[in-house]
């Protein structure tokens, strides 16, 4: 997979916009945090109702209960996380959210970028641009980088080193799959993006497919271990 440098631009732009509104909603207060993903839950069920409409407009309402599963439920979690911090207080706190977003972030540019340069060897038929050597070198340098700026830049005891390292494991396990899930949905319904709103990351469920798989897995995580 070459290296395209306009394409490349373009991503990086519409990247730094799209980075500073997530940062501006996680950290300015609780209602920012929550009217940034309702507008994200609603971005994606817009999008995925039409995905569902040009698969099968005749059975579309069957549909219904997997945006839910898909859509509604993650970014529910994703609240609860960011709404219940780790003293298990009903407070704010945009840390496990950041965990989660970041740790995405990461896997998927350092998963660009080594597949770029060096990747050869496809991943899968769902997603032909995706290589083996893009998906391990983003899940190595995610741990690697996550774990890192985790135990040494963030000051908090009741996350350990492993936490780190496992949230950031299944963020970027997960994250992958749930960004060929949602290539495969695209493909079912024959067109290249769900939408057009971030040039270069097409539309919401573009940017969040891997949110909403990573979401639940990380939500588990918290709520059997630490929380």
């Amino acid at each position: 997979m070459a290296l395209h440098i306009q394409t490349f631009l373009t991503r990086t732009a519409t990247a730094l916009v799209f980075v500073a509104i997530m940062i501006g909603g996680l950290f300015y207060n609780e209602y920012s945090f929550i009217a940034l993903f309702a507008i994200v839950m609603f971005g994606c069920l817009f999008e995925f109702s039409k995905i569902a409409r040009l698969i099968n407009a005749k059975k579309y309402f069957y549909f219904l209960p997997i945006a839910f599963l898909y859509i509604i439920l993650p970014i529910t979690f994703m609240i609860d996380l960011g709404t219940h911090n780790l003293e298990r207080e009903i407070a704010y706190s945009p840390l496990i959210p950041c965990m989660i977003i970041f740790s995405i972030w990461i896997n998927d540019t350092a998963a660009y970028l080594v597949g770029s340069f060096i990747g050869k060897t496809p991943f899968s038929k769902i997603s032909p641009k995706k290589t083996w050597e893009g998906t391990i070198g983003g899940v190595v340098i995610c741990i690697a980088l996550v774990a890192f700026v985790g135990s040494y830049f963030v000051n908090n005891p009741q996350l350990t080193k492993i936490n780190w390292v496992i949230t950031a494991s299944i963020c970027a396990i997960f994250g992958t799959m749930g960004d060929l899930l949602e290539s495969k949905l695209k493909r079912m319904a024959n067109i290249k993006d769900s939408g057009s709103i971030m040039p270069g990351h097409g539309g919401f469920l573009d940017r969040f497919d891997s949110i909403l798989i990573a979401t639940p897995m990380v939500w588990l995580y918290f709520k059997l271990f630490i929380l």
